[in-house]
């Protein structure tokens, strides 16, 4: 397959704001070496989308929640389903990893980077969350500055090189250990057959939210959640019972694992596959999983009346309410999806 990388001059790297670091950052460095993709394909292509709680795995001494896979499974994914080929590496040497940087700079490679938010220091102090698996792409260097395309900001940022280099091998989950990576291989678009690439992720992400087995994955994972909140009425620790939520919060809408804000890029993912593909069943999905979006985003202010001392977490209906109103949207988006006859 025709490989149509064009590495693009550093000062001509377009900076593309995006709703989330690693769906956008990929997205911009794909986008600037000759391959337009939108953030949401990348979601989506990649099966990016999906609901975790596994309670005895803990974060800030509370059980693991998550919206989306895993830190850099969409860049992994894109290999996958796209072939497009990555140069990957990981690093033990801090040394090693920003002497390797500076020689890709120097040779005109835009790098992704993965860093810790707390550790950036163009982030305000209110927004440097405890978050190590942040995207964001290095152009060039200036003095003892890097030049940053930060997908979360709408303008190119800077950041000293001590600064970069204490994010890049910050401690702790998710610890980055240096992590870089750039394309050296995209394929022709033209020459890509979508169906079976939308396909292949469109039912990966329905077997998953609907699997059947385990507790703590899929929509089985998100009734889970709303039996430990009834159960949570009657606990006499309300400083407790605020913390949990507070965490689902913090989780859905700040640490950038996509709760709601994933749920409407699938719908755009659903919405472009409908205008490539025109199956009628992606359309009537992508509109469904707009009304879930809502949902989610009604629930997390539910939430937050609660741990804002508004409202008596000894009653915490409406929050019960709201998330078995988003499983049930949420599941009649995969039904639909799942009834696709895609021959």
């Amino acid at each position: 397959m025709k490989n149509i990388l064009v590495k693009p001059k550093l000062s001509e790297f377009k900076h593309r704001p995006s709703g989330h670091c690693e769906t956008g950052g990929t997205a911009s460095m794909i986008s600037n070496h000759g391959m337009e993709l939108s953030e949401a394909m990348v979601l989506g292509i990649t099966s990016g989308i999906t609901f975790f709680y596994f309670p005895l795995v803990k974060i800030w001494n509370n059980p693991l929640i998550s919206y989306r896979m895993a830190p850099r499974s969409m860049i992994k994914g894109l290999q996958k389903r796209l072939g497009i080929r990555f140069d990957m590496r990981e690093f033990k040497d801090q040394k090693e990893a920003m002497e390797d940087l500076d020689r890709l700079l120097e040779q005109g490679q835009a790098v992704g980077c993965t860093a810790g938010i707390s550790a950036l220091p163009y982030f305000t102090p209110e927004m440097r969350i405890y978050f190590n698996a942040h995207t964001v792409i290095i152009l060039g260097k200036e003095n003892d500055e890097y030049i940053c395309s930060d997908p979360v900001f709408d303008h190119i940022t800077r950041c000293p090189v001590k600064d970069l280099q204490r994010a890049r091998f910050v401690k702790g989950a998710n610890a980055p250990n240096g992590f870089r990576w750039y394309p050296v291989f995209i394929p022709d678009p033209a020459a890509i057959d979508w169906k079976p690439v939308i396909r292949k992720a469109v039912k990966s992400t329905v077997g998953m939210m609907l699997q059947p087995m385990f507790p703590f994955v899929g929509i089985k994972a998100i009734h889970v959640v709303i039996n430990k909140i009834k159960k949570m009425q009657k606990n006499p620790d309300k400083k407790m019972v605020k913390n949990f939520l507070n965490h689902i919060i913090l989780f859905q809408e700040e640490v950038g694992t996509g709760g709601g804000g994933f749920r409407f890029m699938y719908a755009a993912f659903l919405k472009e596959a409908y205008d490539m593909l025109k199956i009628p069943e992606l359309e009537q999905a992508s509109k469904k999983m707009l009304e879930t979006g809502d949902i989610m985003r009604n629930f997390a202010v539910a939430l937050a009346k609660v741990v804002r001392g508004k409202q008596d977490p000894s009653d915490l209906s409406e929050i019960i309410g709201l998330m078995r109103e988003w499983a049930k949207s949420e599941t009649e988006v995969y039904i639909i999806l799942k009834k696709i006859r895609w021959k």
